[in-house]
């Protein structure tokens, strides 16, 4: 399990950098239609959404399956019929992004997402957020959170850029 993960860790930051590296730097504030985010919005969205940080925080045994949420998340998250809405805490602010900045930031992110994935006991329940209608989730949910998250803003970033 743990190689197949830090492959979909490694295959999901490389699908969102070079997505990002495709775009030029004056597309990065591009709206491409009314009502959608640019692509450097949906990037500050993710650094906000998308966080090793929670990973090292409390934590606590769990008494289920580890990766028992996975399933229900990946649904969600990956159902590009559904539209979301984005709490406020991680919504973007409309201030002028940097490709550059963007490119190192999420490459920083989803380093240390591959650290803990590899350093971490993966089945302990983080204790410092509970995520809005899953409850509680265990480390590797969160990492699997992260990952299809990140992959549903890419298929986004990939439509954007086809329109910029």
């Amino acid at each position: 399990m743990e190689k197949e993960l830090l492959t979909e860790i490694d295959n999901t930051a490389a699908d969102l950098l070079q997505t990002i590296a495709s775009f030029k730097e004056e597309q990065i504030n591009v709206v491409p239609f009314e009502g959608s985010w640019t692509a450097g919005q949906i990037a500050e969205h993710l650094s906000k959404a998308v966080s090793a940080g929670i990973l090292y925080g409390n934590v606590e045994p769990t008494d289920r399956q580890p990766d028992e949420k996975s399933p229900a998340i990946k649904e969600m998250f990956l159902n590009f019929a559904i539209k979301m809405s984005s709490p406020d805490f991680v919504l973007p602010s409309n201030i002028e992004h940097k490709k550059e900045e963007i490119l190192r930031h999420a490459e920083k992110t989803w380093a240390d997402i591959s650290t803990a994935a590899q350093t971490l006991d993966l089945s302990s329940t983080c204790k410092d957020f509970d995520m809005p209608g899953f409850g509680p989730l265990t480390r590797m949910e969160w990492i699997r959170f992260m990952m299809y998250h990140t992959q549903r803003h890419v298929h986004q970033l990939k439509n954007i850029h086809s329109m910029v």
